[in-house]
């Protein structure tokens, strides 16, 4: 690997830690909280990061099976960071989450961390 595919595979790791405690949060509590707003958004920002680190240091094509995984999953967490501060901007931090919003955050995390696994495989078996 390259030394940009490194730093994006160092950024995309804290990206999962960042996305694991703002999503494990609000799945737990069932509110959103100041707390999983701000992890929320710093794991969509480590993950353009290093999703843009990975493009430049890519000998592949950007659009492989991984890369469309990976895209996916980045564009679910992206609309479940917005749907998340639009929640958060019409109700208060108290506010259950809304069974379909709080069933999305899921769904989004566990295809973002199929992508994750699966890269990490790629590169554990390549």
């Amino acid at each position: 690997m390259n030394t940009y595919s490194i730093i994006g595979a160092n950024i995309v790791i804290f990206a999962l830690l960042s996305y694991s405690l703002s999503i494990l949060t609000e799945q737990r509590k069932k509110r959103v909280t100041p707390f999983v707003l701000r992890f929320l958004t710093i794991g969509i920002i480590l993950d353009i990061t290093a999703t843009a680190f990975m493009i430049v240091g890519s000998t592949h094509s950007a659009f492989s099976l991984h890369g469309i995984l990976g895209y996916s999953s980045l564009t679910a967490m992206l609309i479940d960071t917005i749907l998340i501060w639009r929640f958060s901007h019409s109700n208060t931090p108290e506010t259950v989450v809304p069974g379909k919003l709080h069933l999305y955050s899921r769904l989004a995390y566990a295809w973002w961390v199929i992508a994750f696994f699966t890269g990490l495989m790629l590169v554990v078996f390549r």
